[in-house]
């Protein structure tokens, strides 16, 4: 495959963020747009592109089979997969087109990390385990895959993998409430994976949940990645993300009670 590349994308309801994503990417020889059935105008505004493929399909709860759909339609011989709240900056776009330059056989790895700047309550976060958050985005066709278990995983690469220089911006959390919408949408999935887990409610499991995990993870983050450096958004965010493991048990629980799965239209819109 000649050295083109393609960007693999899956939405759902992201007309807030479609048109300034597909904005800095009018480089990349094709575009290929997974839509989980939006119901406002991403489809819409993302037809007024000419490289953008759009593949209409089911919303899925984990998000990464559509992600995977995408990849599998690429046609570059390199693939950038991005989410639609992702930006790529200059100096990224740059180092990623010297690469593309080369014969892609001459390229040693199959895949690179790319360190990512999380943005929240108005800021980019450097501390707590919020940057660099390094990700697998960038990786030869045929050569990366999402294995669509979990919410959280990374690309696996058949092959070297080495690191890219420049940032990618993610503005996941434009606002606060955002972050309480998709904390929500995360805890929904972590309460279902230990559902099919087949977890068990005792004493022990409901200590863990409540107090150990949330105050380790707090430490951990707080203290030991510093996430004071970055002041009263740093202590939020170490602090709401140190809830999501009760919240996600107490959903658990209630799963488990009322013996119902995921609906995707009241647990997930």
């Amino acid at each position: 495959m000649k050295h083109t590349i393609s960007v693999a994308v899956a939405t759902y309801n992201e007309e807030h963020n479609i048109k300034d994503f597909l904005d800095c990417l009018k480089w990349v020889n094709e575009i290929i747009l997974v839509d989980g059935n939006s119901t406002d105008k991403t489809r819409q505004i993302a037809k007024n592109y000419k490289k953008v493929k759009i593949i209409k399909t089911a919303n899925k709860a984990i998000f990464h089979i559509n992600k995977q759909k995408a990849i599998d339609k690429c046609n570059g011989g390199w693939i950038l997969q991005l989410d639609a709240d992702e930006r790529v900056t200059p100096r990224l776009k740059k180092e990623i087109q010297y690469i593309l330059k080369r014969p892609i056989n001459k390229v040693p790895y199959n895949g690179f990390w790319i360190k990512r700047k999380n943005y929240f309550l108005g800021e980019f976060l450097q501390k707590g385990g919020q940057y660099p958050d390094p990700v697998i985005r960038f990786f030869k066709n045929n050569k990366g895959w999402l294995p669509c278990k979990s919410v959280h995983e990374q690309v696996e690469i058949n092959g070297k993998i080495s690191s890219l220089k420049n940032d990618l911006l993610h503005y996941a959390d434009y606002s606060f409430s955002r972050y309480i919408e998709r904390n929500n949408r995360y805890t929904t999935l972590i309460a279902q994976e230990l559902i099919d887990q087949d977890f068990k409610i005792n004493f022990l499991s409901i200590l863990n949940y409540f107090l150990v995990k949330p105050i380790h993870w707090f430490l951990l983050t707080y203290f030991r990645h510093k996430g004071f450096v970055d002041g009263f958004p740093g202590f939020i965010f170490c602090y709401f993300s140190s809830l999501r493991f009760p919240i996600a048990f107490i959903k658990f629980w209630e799963l488990k009670k009322t013996k119902r799965s995921i609906n995707l239209k009241t647990d997930w819109n």
